[in-house]
């Protein structure tokens, strides 16, 4: 048996016995990826009831290890930033000579973390518009990409539940960057940006991947067939999920016999227009409540243990059509297994359904007379 297959098999044997595979999150020390050695992708869980109590070693440590290795470039399009670990990372790459450029969401320009970046001539460039950059990558030396649900903020990285992926890939480093010029070099956000990415469709180690940028590639266009073609079980976790043809397409899938099921954010879930959740539990779909005090922050779909959806993309009608999102969907079931793992985690610390009934008959009430609930962002 190879390592990457023994890795397969020994995830899922901790899977069956009910065990969460272990954080990439120690408290103390660089953080170590769920990843076998043999795989392309390195994976990184926040672990908020641990490392929110000491606020070092979480994945940032590892996003900046990977700077300070950076002998070229550094790309970084961030929704947001406060994390010093970041901020001084950078600051060395650019004093060693490494060309260092920064996107972000205009919103969050006047952080001191932005400022210092520009005082030492790092170029930042915001977005400008109502609508959101809210996309989280890293580009380094064109070959690897970081990316996925955390922001690079204290909350993203130990506070939240988050996801981080590091890929090695000079192919997919050519879509990430192709993205980031538009809005660095050619200033293009949103629905101004072209539908440009060199390799849509890829092979990372014989692993197929597609990515998918918003709102120019049609993300839900993509997502969609993947959750049309389960067979057996599709999981998600969602930070915050409005779409109803995704919702609509889940409940015809539950009641084709496909196990389906989820965590939702709270605080989503109770206060944004046209969340799913409520539509989701009244089809009898097994959707929980997370039990995170801050925030359930993922933004994933797992399809038949096999296919995992992630990125800065929530699942709402303003990441389709307005905001700077970026999607992957990998066909890998050793990705899927830790993801599982992570969703396995999040689901023992959620509310039980007496615990959300509550909720459920307030929004059922709410919106006795639509079918499902609209809006959303």
């Amino acid at each position: 048996m190879n390592v990457r297959y023994a890795g397969l098999v020994l995830l899922f044997l901790a899977l069956l016995a009910g065990c969460a595979w272990p954080a990439a999150t120690p408290v103390a020390g660089p953080p170590t990826a769920t990843s076998t050695e043999s795989s392309p992708f390195q994976v990184y869980f926040t672990h908020p009831r641990t490392a929110a109590h000491n606020l070092r070693g979480g994945p940032d440590a590892a996003v900046a290890q990977a700077i300070d290795r950076a002998r070229v470039s550094v790309d970084a399009a961030l929704y947001d930033l406060n994390l010093w670990s970041i901020r001084d990372a950078l600051l060395r790459a650019q004093r060693r000579g490494v060309q260092v450029r920064i996107v972000a969401e205009s919103d969050h320009l006047d952080r001191s973390e932005f400022r210092a970046l520009q005082a030492a001539g790092i170029p930042v460039v915001g977005d400008g518009r109502k609508a959101l950059m809210h996309d989280k990558f890293v580009v380094i030396d064109r070959y690897q990409v970081w990316t996925g649900s955390m922001n690079f903020t204290l909350n993203g990285a130990y506070r939240n539940d988050n996801d981080l992926v590091a890929i090695t890939s000079p192919r997919l480093a050519q879509d990430y960057t192709a993205e980031f010029e538009e809005m660095a070099v050619a200033h293009r956000f949103g629905a101004d940006s072209p539908a440009n990415t060199p390799f849509p469709r890829l092979s990372v180690d014989g692993i197929p991947l597609e990515v998918y940028f918003a709102p120019e590639d049609h993300p839900l266009r993509h997502v969609l067939p993947v959750v049309r073609g389960a067979k057996k079980h599709i999981v998600l976790m969602v930070f915050n999920f409005t779409d109803r043809d995704l919702a609509r397409l889940l409940v015809a899938q539950a009641q084709r016999g496909v196990v389906v099921e989820g965590v939702f954010d709270r605080r989503q879930a109770e206060q944004s227009q046209g969340n799913q959740y409520a539509y989701l539990r009244r089809a009898g779909l097994d959707v929980r409540l997370d039990g995170n005090p801050y925030a359930m922050h993922h933004k994933v779909l797992v399809v038949d243990d096999r296919f995992v959806i992630f990125g800065s993309y929530n699942f709402t009608r303003s990441a389709e059509t307005r905001n700077d999102e970026n999607l992957l969907i990998v066909e890998d079931p050793l990705l899927a297994a830790q993801f599982l793992a992570e969703f396995r985690r999040v689901e023992a610390q959620t509310t039980g359904y007496n615990q959300d009934r509550p909720l459920l008959v307030g929004l059922s009430q709410a919106w006795a007379a639509r079918v499902t609930p609209r809006g959303g962002r």
